[in-house]
Order: structure tokens, then sequence, then C-alpha cells
């Protein structure tokens, strides 16, 4: 484990970066049914094939009408799935853009599903979280390849999990015109061995602070700090809960302080799901200005129920 550690430690971000290589000349094979169409917006049940290995089960919002796009990917909360951003993607296709929403590998269905323990399993936990970034990088590649859309018009919104991963994204994909990364933290210690519940305290009783730390040498390799400061020149949008309960604010002002400029860091008085309607009015209207879709504002305002 020493030995690794030092190899870790070695690494440049060049290292890092190569490891989210693959071959974007292989097909998408994308195939796809529509849900519904409603309001100026179609949605689509799609999967398409991963580099790693199997089939990436997605949602994919279009404007009704034929148009000059831009093009957003989703990353879901690490327990969450592709459901997490499905309203808030048919605000942004009403005003111009395809939105793309993934499964991680490990919220897939069978026969796709894979899953890892971040510190009982760390090795096949970064495989995991390399093979999301990979399948959110082909997620790129399906928006461009999709009819109108800009490829210069690209943005991505992760939360939590997503924030994590949207970090990595953003240092090693250089097509994003801004990404916003919601509830993020820099690493798995931040949760493992600065976590104050009383089920976190508990479980780093149980499991040993030294097994965990020997888990987090080999997590380093898909940490968002490692990455975020290596993100420029593509601006970031951070937004943060000041009532968090699962990791501190010290550790979410590390992850901000580490990111490379141009950023701004917005902050609000709730809990992780960041379920303030202020938190998303200022992304909204963050990526309409970077890719300059139509106004928000009346999108956001609430629509009614349907029975």
């Amino acid at each position: 484990m020493l030995a690794l550690a030092l190899l870790l430690a070695a690494l440049d971000f060049a290292q890092l970066e190569r490891q989210f290589q693959y071959d974007a000349a292989q097909p998408l094979a994308i195939e796809q049914k529509l849900l519904f169409d409603r309001d100026g917006v179609r949605v689509y049940d799609l999967t398409y094939a991963s580099p790693k290995g199997g089939r990436v089960t997605a949602y994919l919002t279009v404007p009704a009408r034929p148009g000059n796009y831009a093009g957003i990917v989703f990353g879901h909360w690490g327990p969450g799935n592709r459901t997490e951003f499905l309203p808030e993607a048919q605000i942004y296709s009403r005003a111009g853009a395809v939105c793309l929403m993934i499964d991680y590998p490990w919220t897939r269905p069978a026969p796709w599903h894979a899953d890892a323990d971040d510190i009982e399993e760390p090795a096949k936990s970064v495989e995991l979280q390399t093979q999301a970034v990979i399948d959110l990088r082909r997620g790129l590649d399906l928006l461009t390849a999709h009819e109108g859309v800009d490829a210069k018009r690209l943005a991505y919104v992760g939360h939590s999990y997503g924030a994590q991963l949207g970090a990595i994204l953003s240092a090693v994909d250089k097509r994003l015109r801004t990404a916003v990364l919601m509830a993020g933290i820099p690493d798995n210690g931040a949760v493992a061995l600065e976590g104050n519940t009383v089920g976190i305290a508990k479980w780093r009783e149980r499991t040993g602070v030294a097994k965990i730390e020997a888990s987090l040498v080999i997590l380093r390799a898909t940490a968002a700090i490692e990455y975020v400061p290596h993100a420029a020149p593509t601006p970031l949008l951070f937004q943060f809960a000041r009532l968090e309960t699962s990791f501190s604010t010290p550790a979410m002002e590390r992850f901000a302080a580490a990111a490379s400029h141009p950023k701004t860091v917005l902050w609000y008085d709730t809990g992780h799901e960041l379920n303030d309607p202020r938190a998303l009015g200022d992304r909204a209207r963050w990526l309409a200005r970077h890719l300059t879709l139509r106004s928000v504002d009346r999108q956001l305002r609430t629509a009614p129920g349907r029975e």
C-alpha cells in the first residue's frame, strides 16, 4: 500500500487524464423511443453504447421545432438516477437546448448494472467512476451528433456525486462552454473522515480510520480536487447549501477554492438537495447566459400539475 501511495503522489494531471481516454470513432449505437411530446418538448427514453461495456440508460429532451440548439449533459447525485433533472431539462429545451440525463453504472438496470463500495472496493470504485465520466463524454458526442446542436454551446450540470464527476469532466473535456457543480465535495475523505453525522461517525468507528485512509489513497485517482484546478478556461458555477448535514462547510470551501478561474460561488439556506427555488433560477439564468438560450424567466414560473 505504501508503494501505491508513493505512486499516486507522483501522478501529474497528464497521467490522471489518460484514464479517461476512449475511442470516439466507436459507434454510439443509439436506441430510443418517444416517451411523450408535450408543451414544445419531445422526451425520449434511450440507450447508447458505453466504451467500457454495456449500454448507458438515459433520457433525452429535444425542442419540438427545428433550430440551432445548445446541448446540456446532466449528472445526478450518487444514489439518484436520470430522473433527477428531467423536469429542469424540459425548461432548457423550451429555451433552446437538447438535454441528456444519464444513469451511472451503479444505477443502471441489469444486465448493465455494476456497483462497488468506495472503501471496501476502492479500485473497482475508481473503475466505475472512470466509466461514468467516459459515458458523460460520450454523452457530449451524442449531443454534438444530434441534428441542430451547436458543438460550441455545450454545458454540464451535476449534483453531489455529479458535481465531483463534473469537476473531472470539466478538466478532461474542453468542449464545455460552462459547468454547474451543485453540492459537491473535494474527495471521499470529506465524508468518510470529516463527516459528523451520527451514522457516519458510527460507520467510521466500525470500519477503522486506517482502512479508510488506505482506500482514500486509491480513490485519489478520481478525487474532484485533483481535477478542478484544471477546468480553465471553462467557467464554473458552484452552488452550495449552508445547512448540509453529511459534510462540512470547510470541505465545500476547499473544493471551490481549489478550482481554476473563472468561477462563481453561491450559497443557499437549504440542505443537500438544494431545493431552494433561487438555486434553480440562478443556474437556469447562468446557463441561458453562457449558452445563449432564450429567456428562462417565464419557464421558471410554477406550472400547474397534470391529472
